[in-house]
């Protein structure tokens, strides 16, 4: 496991409150969208769960959900030196415990114990590689595939276990066929518009390790009405 290290010293260090906690991040991270914070809500959480966010950035998806259930058991794992150096720092200073790995996940996860958790979330990159899409590097499957998200996701999760994640709308199709793939079952979906006249361009969705087939489809969330 790499040596913990401090952030590195940021020109504009912000700062934001998620319910209860402090989150800092800075302009090497990827900054606080509407899709964690729509997944955070979504995301099915019991208590004393243990979680998983692969690719956690600086922590804001962890410190959401925490917020929501405080027995919550926290891990993380995070390509970015910086990002992970925020996400420690993030759980620290909001005096919380927990397991923040640095690295590829399709190296470190598989160090994690198969069936160790109850729920795993991730906000992935959006877009294939090569696809031509905007938003550099954060935003493309450039070092690792819907595919295997999904898979180490199956295998983290225990019998019973859920994956929550983002994706755009229209790779609704790709992401059910991982899922299943990965021997999660889609349980739960929610299609996301910005306006009651556009159509969704975001898709939750949920699975369930080991589940049975049945999909239950949530209302439309509408970020803006009227």
């Amino acid at each position: 496991m790499p040596t913990l290290r401090a952030p590195r010293p940021e020109s504009m260090e912000r700062a934001e409150q998620l319910g209860p906690f402090t989150y800092r991040w800075g302009e090497s991270c990827f900054p606080l969208g509407q899709d964690t914070l729509l997944l955070s809500g979504f995301a099915t959480v019991r208590r004393g769960a243990r979680v998983c966010d692969l690719g956690c950035g600086a922590g804001a998806l962890l410190l959401l959900l925490r917020g929501r259930e405080p027995t919550l058991r926290l891990t993380g794992i995070e390509c970015s030196g910086d990002a992970h150096a925020w996400a420690v720092r993030n759980l620290r200073e909001n005096s919380l415990a927990g397991d923040l790995r640095c690295g590829d996940l399709r190296e470190v996860a598989p160090l994690l114990p198969a069936g160790g958790f109850d729920l795993v979330i991730a906000n992935p990159p959006y877009f294939p590689a090569g696809s031509g899409k905007p938003g550099g590097g954060a935003r493309m499957e450039t070092s690792c595939t819907l595919e295997e998200l999904c898979a180490a996701a199956g295998r983290l999760l225990k019998n019973g276990g859920r994956f929550a994640l983002t994706l755009p709308a229209a790779r609704l199709t790709d992401g059910v066929v991982a899922l299943r793939a990965a021997g999660a079952e889609p349980k739960r979906m929610q299609l996301v518009q910005h306006n009651p006249a556009s159509p969704p361009s975001v898709v939750l969705l949920e699975g369930v390790r080991q589940g049975r087939p049945g999909l239950s489809v949530l209302p439309v969330c509408c970020l803006h009405r009227g």
